[in-house]
């Protein structure tokens, strides 16, 4: 019964797609259609999981325009939703039978003075390449990401964390106003004195009230100095332990310039993991090697070890992309990978026996697994970090006492299998359960996934009540919906 309901709902929405398509076109606006050849790149989504095919494909070009598709979605009853990069990592921006607001030429970039600010204001369609190039330009700055393609939307929309998150905050702390489509079509903008309770609610779960069309910054001036490095060892796990354990000291004295994140991977052998230490300094220069040797000191001498860079901004951006910024001189990658999050209090950090099962997993089922898979941990918190200085209910982003944020991804071919679910919820689930059953942790909104089931409560913590009330408020018909959105 089930799916002969969503093969009717289809099969409405295809029919309400050529009304709508014939009007968008009249009104100017660039639509593609399943008739269209266009259509099979355009559905093609960052991950190959998901194949979904929506009724149309909207390309509009300014406000006036996302607010013609989205009055056009009220009028024939189709959900709609935003894409900016179309990195969600369960494709929230695509879904059968719903109609998309593609704003990938949405791209303006304009930085002026504004009293004592350095705004930028920002389109939408834009890549996190593409803006930290057009602001180097002005040497002005705003913390984001490390991958090129991932577009500004949703990023800034439900977090927006990078290596000068623990100095400037999350991306979205930096934003100042928006410019917003709302489900009846209005085009208003929002700010801390302008639909200050939107402004509250855009800047953690954006997508769910509305679609951001321009967003504008408070910049601040690109460091004089950046440089990234990387260290490497294969340890034994309970060696592996201990490292961990000596990390969550070590970063609550280490101070804001100092940007860290450590991945696990397969180790070289049955009850070894291999771990990459990395990040990147801000700070002064020739100073980083002292920073971290607190840490150094208590591990092994590495297999690698290196600062990596020229020591100027723009190019440590490139070297933690691993790639060009400028996104115009390749395509976008894909891939077919399942991703599961935590994010660990700042006041609760995991204790020895939990790191212990959690390394003899990744060094033992890890190491048999013909899996591809990686864990990597974020610093959140730790020293004076700039996200949890923000007062928890100043924004819809709810972690602001956290430690890290873990990202446990495995990518198979051509499908992840029930063995690819598993593994991750394996990974998870030495953390989760040895911690005591009260252990507050959460999930990142950013990493979504799409087999959580306490979602609520994880990805959005106390806040979720008044995001409900908020969503009722902006979107009582429930437009703007898609897995894991704010429910009325």
């Amino acid at each position: 019964m089930k799916l002969l309901l969503s093969f009717t709902f289809l099969l409405a929405a295809l029919a309400s797609a050529t009304d709508i398509e014939t009007s968008l076109k009249s009104a100017g606006i660039k639509v593609v259609g399943p008739t269209d050849p266009a259509y099979a790149t355009d559905i093609f989504d960052y991950n190959l999981r998901f194949h979904y095919q929506p009724a149309l494909i909207a390309y509009p070009t300014n406000a006036a325009q996302v607010s013609k598709v989205v009055k056009a979605g009220t009028t024939f009853n189709l959900p709609v939703t935003a894409r900016s990069g179309g990195h969600s990592f369960i494709a929230n921006a695509l879904g059968d039978g719903r109609l998309v607001v593609d704003l990938s030429l949405m791209k303006n970039i304009t930085v002026l003075q504004n009293g004592a600010t350095v705004e930028a204001h920002i389109g939408a369609g834009n890549r996190l390449g593409d803006i930290a190039l057009a602001l180097n330009e002005h040497g002005r700055a705003i913390p984001h990401g490390l991958y090129a393609y991932v577009g500004i939307g949703g990023h800034g929309g439900h977090g927006g964390y990078g290596l000068t998150s623990r100095l400037w905050g999350l991306n979205l702390d930096r934003i100042i106003e928006v410019e917003v489509v709302l489900a009846n079509g209005t085009v208003t903008n929002a700010s801390l004195t302008t639909n200050p309770d939107l402004f509250w609610g855009i800047r953690g779960s954006s997508s769910s009230f509305g679609i951001v069309t321009d967003i504008v910054y408070d910049t601040l001036p690109r460091p004089d100095y950046a440089i990234a490095f990387e260290y490497v060892w294969n340890l034994d796990y309970t060696t592996a332990a201990q490292a961990i354990s000596d990390y969550q000291v070590f970063v609550n004295n280490i101070p804001q310039e100092l940007g860290l994140a450590v991945e696990w991977n397969r180790g070289n052998a049955s009850g070894f993991v291999t771990l990459e230490f990395g990040g990147a300094w801000y700070g002064a220069e020739g100073q980083v090697e002292s920073v971290l040797q607190p840490f150094l000191s208590k591990l092994p001498t590495p297999s690698f070890g290196s600062l990596l860079g020229n020591g100027t901004w723009i190019d440590n951006i490139a070297t933690l992309a691993q790639g060009p910024l400028d996104t115009s001189l390749a395509p976008d990658t894909n891939a077919t990978f399942y991703v599961k999050s935590l994010v660990t209090p700042q006041e609760a950090p995991m204790d020895d026996n939990t790191l212990l099962q959690f390394m003899k997993y990744l060094a033992t089922e890890g190491f048999s697994t013909p899996l591809d898979w990686f864990v990597q941990i974020g610093l959140y918190g730790g020293n004076a970090s700039a996200i949890n200085a923000v007062p928890q209910d100043a924004t819809g982003y709810t972690h602001r006492d956290s430690m890290f944020t873990m990202q446990i991804q495995v990518t198979q071919v051509p499908v992840v299998t029930e063995a690819g679910f598993s593994f991750v919820e394996g990974v998870a689930d030495t953390i989760t359960g040895n911690m005591p059953p009260d252990w507050d942790y959460g999930s990142y909104l950013n990493y979504i996934d799409d087999r959580l089931v306490d979602w609520q409560h994880r990805y959005y913590g106390v806040d979720y009540p008044r995001l409900q009330a908020l969503k009722r408020s902006y979107d009582p018909t429930n437009l703007f919906r898609f897995p894991k959105s704010i429910e009325l």
